[in-house]
């Protein structure tokens, strides 16, 4: 295959904030690169997530926000400094060599007022990551709050986003307002309380993805009638171990006037030292790769971001209806499970097939934490990497991919 050709565009980021802190100033950006879609109209539209937010370690090395130190042995403990910097769209220009900012809109509940990236509460099958202030005082978790990744727009101009901490979907209006948002079965109470109208109709499986690994990966079809999704790692089911162990995640195919199932695959993760990037500054485990994006590239056929955090791969899959899985395999309760099976190399059930189109370890000038991809035409794509807000000095950079012949 003929290398395509790698354009880096010009943007500028937007300074949000600067907050004091003991040992440097905190610089907030605009994080807008969590996802990334062209709609059926051509508008480009991005989603950053849930806000701000901070480990531990960085907080106190980098920040000198000593008072958290206390939350450092909490695994997956969150500093999230600025409430009011959340989750929020943002219209994109294209012009031949730039993107532009056209607007920016947080995402809002029924009130108008805009929603918070806190956790929601807790749920039985689904474990929060804590979120604390920079004095280390712990944040209430928020019934309304959202950790929005992904994100895709149907014929009517419904925006769809993708939620890690359901993990959920919430259709939103291009004002920014959430309509509604689908959580699994049995997590009702964990948004009884949100600014917006809420529906637990996804199945209960969801709520066993493993923490800050829910829907990261989403596209809809042309018509609009289903939404593909991917967990972004194999879900702990029916514990961490199976999650750590697997190299299978799980791709759903929604009817999107339901939420109902329509098919169920499995999506092989490369090994982890293919990473090269990331190998190279350290040992990778198999938990640390994850499917941080898709496109729909015709009826049934998605490019796949599959990535470490340096190295990012692009892959080309076809949703075989031979390839989905029976559906005893949707069953929270159905036993060994789909992790166990692939943990102990004992998996004996369809995988989809997976074609190489791209990989960053081949262009090193291509950015790291790459999360967001639209498909421009049908040869081009455009990649966006995640800033994480500025909070460790990570510039938004755009990147054109133009390959030599039709993907």
């Amino acid at each position: 295959m003929t290398a395509p050709s790698i354009t880096r565009l010009r943007f500028q980021d937007e300074l949000l904030a600067e907050l004091p802190c003991p040992k440097r100033r905190l610089r907030i950006l605009r994080g807008l690169g969590s996802g990334l879609t062209r709609a059926p109209d051509g508008r480009l539209w991005a989603v950053g997530d849930r806000g701000p937010n901070l480990k531990v370690e960085l907080a106190v090395e980098t920040y000198g926000l000593e008072a958290v130190a206390q939350h450092g042995a909490v695994k997956g403990a969150k500093v999230m400094p600025a409430l009011d910097i959340g989750p929020a769209l943002a219209e994109l220009r294209l012009t031949d060599d730039a993107v532009e900012l056209v607007r920016a809109l947080p995402l809002a509940g029924g009130d108008g007022k805009p929603i918070s990236g806190l956790p929601t509460p807790g749920s039985v099958n689904s474990r929060m990551e804590p979120a604390v202030r920079v004095d280390g005082t712990p944040h209430t978790p928020d019934p309304g709050g959202v950790d929005s990744e992904g994100i895709a727009v149907a014929p009517d101009g419904t925006i769809w986003i993708g939620d890690e901490y359901g993990p959920s979907l919430l259709q939103v209006a291009p004002t920014g307002e959430v309509r509604m948002r689908w959580v699994p079965q049995g997590a009702e109470r964990t948004v009884a309380d949100a600014p917006y109208p809420t529906a637990a109709v996804l199945p209960a499986l969801a709520a066993t993805r493993h923490v800050n690994r829910g829907f990261e990966a989403i596209a809809l079809s042309d018509d609009g009638r289903r939404l593909h999704l991917a967990f972004q790692s194999p879900l702990a089911h029916p514990d961490v171990d199976a999650h750590a162990a697997a190299r299978h995640t799980r791709l759903w195919t929604l009817d999107t006037a339901t939420g109902a199932v329509a098919a169920q695959y499995l999506y092989a993760l490369d090994e982890p030292d293919s990473f090269r990037r990331d190998s190279a500054e350290g040992p990778l485990q198999r938990s640390d790769i994850k499917v941080s994006e898709m496109t729909c590239l015709g009826a049934d056929r998605l490019i796949l971001l599959e990535r470490g955090s340096a190295s990012t791969k692009l892959y080309l899959v076809q949703l075989d209806p031979e390839c989905a899985l029976p559906p005893e395999h949707l069953n929270a309760a159905t036993r060994p499970t789909v992790e166990e099976l692939s943990a102990a190399g004992t998996l004996d059930l369809p995988v989809l097939s997976k074609q190489l189109l791209f990989s960053t370890d081949h262009h090193p000038e291509i950015s790291r934490d790459l999360e967001g991809m639209a498909l421009l035409d049908e040869r081009t794509l455009l990649l966006v990497n995640d800033n994480d807000f500025g909070i460790e000095d990570a510039e938004t950079a755009f990147w054109r991919v133009a390959f030599a012949e039709p993907l």
